[in-house]
């Protein structure tokens, strides 16, 4: 084996050995395991509803903001292995959620870092099924994707590629609420070849993402005292539930690009991607995600994806 490829070897093997000790370690701790009942409730709050529409938005779009993949498909008999990180960045003085906050939003300091695992599988007639499972960092959250692509027109030399890709995202050990995100992806790129055994592939594409959510019974008052929750007519007070963000009426743009490098079997790619969230109105009349208007500013999201991997 020739010293440059087993030089890369090694360090893809370091590479996803490091990558399994970042999961390990980011499962382990809660700081941001979300607690909704700090979005208000819609109960005695008009905005609470609003609140957690932007908040599921913005969330969904974090777990979503990733490809790392060009539009070419593996081959009918390809197979391909990757541990990825996502950097998120919510935007300036963003709010959400998180544990710790005193009963409020606290401003996210971010960013906040998506650590994934991804296997691919090629088929014939340039299909292509992947799963992707990865973990929020410092929560007991959990992502998980599943995704199908298909290749237009792949292989052509002065062609580029062409793929639509469908992809289903849930959100996974989320206390309170859950999120699921659906979308179309199209891509287009090339690979261009550099000495012989090595690849570079450039890439660019659109997401179409429609998000749902939902909450469950919320306690809006948790820090009530022991003698308080044991009288019979405070036991069931301050319990709610969010009204539901509806799919087909919560859809956002992704746009993203980057470039794949191919090595002998070592694989590294870089990504950027930014979603587009839409502005709307709460219950209130109150303008929101408006970058002009709203009380939350841009609720757009930014995210820096990088990926290390094998690729046979």
């Amino acid at each position: 084996m020739p010293t440059s490829i087993a030089g890369m070897l090694r360090l893809a093997t370091r590479g996803l050995l490091l990558a399994t000790l970042l999961l390990s370690f980011a499962a382990g701790a809660d700081p941001y395991d979300f607690r909704i009942y700090q979005l208000g409730n819609p109960a005695t709050l008009a905005s609470a509803d609003g609140n957690f529409r932007v908040f599921a938005r913005r969330f969904a779009a974090a777990i979503t903001s990733v490809n790392l993949a060009p539009a070419e498909t593996l081959g009918h008999s390809g197979f391909n292995f990757g541990a990825e990180l996502s950097v998120v960045d919510f935007g300036k003085g963003a709010t959400l959620p998180v544990e710790g906050c005193g009963g409020t939003t606290c401003a996210f300091a971010g960013p906040m870092l998506i650590p994934t695992v991804h296997v691919r599988k090629g088929l014939p007639f340039s299909f292509e099924i992947g799963a992707r499972a990865g973990w929020i960092e410092k929560s007991r959250m959990g992502v998980a994707t599943l995704e199908l692509k298909w290749a237009l027109n792949e292989g052509f030399t002065y062609l580029p590629d062409i793929a639509i890709r469908g992809n289903v995202t849930k959100l996974i050990n989320s206390r309170d609420f859950d999120i699921t995100a659906g979308g179309l992806d199209i891509g287009i790129g090339k690979q261009f070849a550099i000495a012989g055994m090595i690849t570079l592939t450039p890439y660019v594409g659109w997401n179409l993402l429609f998000v749902g959510a939902s909450s469950g019974t919320v306690d809006f008052r948790p820090s009530r005292p022991l003698n308080v929750a044991d009288t019979a007519a405070d036991q069931f007070s301050d319990y709610y539930v969010f009204n539901s963000v509806n799919a087909g009426a919560n859809t956002h743009n992704r746009f993203y690009g980057g470039f794949r490098f191919i090595g002998g079997v070592v694989q590294l790619a870089f990504e950027l991607s930014y979603s587009v969230i839409g502005p709307f109105n709460d219950a209130t009349g109150t303008p929101r995600c408006d970058a002009n208007k709203g009380t939350d500013g841009s609720c757009n999201v930014l995210a820096v994806n990088g990926m290390i991997g094998l690729d046979f």
